[in-house]
């Protein structure tokens, strides 16, 4: 019987996933229930083997953000319909993404100062590499801000890239597929953009 998910668009690459979510922070948080899961979109910040952030307090998922419960956490990179018109070669229709998933262990950060600081660090982060705004730790609307969210850490203990980009085709057919996900990304963006706004 054959492996699944095809080994070709595994990436086990640690870097690889770390740029990721570096480079595409906003996250889908999932815990679950009583056999419900809750999710929550968030951004998240990579450090040293852990996942860190903050949500509102109410947010019914920030009471299963503690207690080393278990969450998955999913990144999403770029993604695209694949025409096999694009191909040198003979193929059939697909779809091409990167996708993250993490498994880890939640805990609360209950320390007000610890929260702030990572509410610092996620902006600076996030601002760089032009840093056209710092989050001042004075900053009374902050101070403020603290009292309704809950901050929490997640031990990572199983990573899983997933990069399906044509790998499994010759090389000019990759590279096709590559222009493909950046001309159909950047196109996508603009029309959506431009019909909803």
């Amino acid at each position: 019987m054959p492996n699944y998910p095809p080994q070709q668009h595994q990436d086990d690459h640690r870097e690889h996933m770390i740029k990721v979510i570096n480079t595409y922070p906003l996250a889908m948080l999932v815990s679950v229930k009583d056999n419900v899961p809750l999710i929550s979109h968030l951004p998240l910040i990579y450090s040293e083997g852990k996942l860190i952030g903050h949500l509102d307090k109410y947010n019914p998922q920030a009471e299963l953000l503690k207690d080393n419960n278990d969450v998955t956490v999913i990144f999403s990179g770029p993604q695209c319909y694949i025409s096999p018109s694009i191909y040198s070669t003979t193929q059939l229709p697909t779809w091409n993404y990167i996708r993250v998933h993490i498994k880890g262990k939640v805990n609360e950060i209950k320390d007000e100062k610890t929260i702030k600081q990572s509410m610092i660090e996620m902006t600076s982060f996030v601002e760089a590499p032009d840093h056209k705004y710092i989050l001042e730790p004075d900053n009374p609307r902050m101070a403020q801000f603290i009292n309704y969210v809950r901050g929490f850490e997640i031990d990572i203990t199983h990573w899983e890239g997933k990069f399906k980009l044509s790998q499994d085709k010759k090389p000019s057919d990759i590279e096709s597929a590559k222009n493909e996900l950046i001309r159909a990304n950047q196109e996508s963006i603009k029309a959506f953009l431009d019909e909803v706004f």
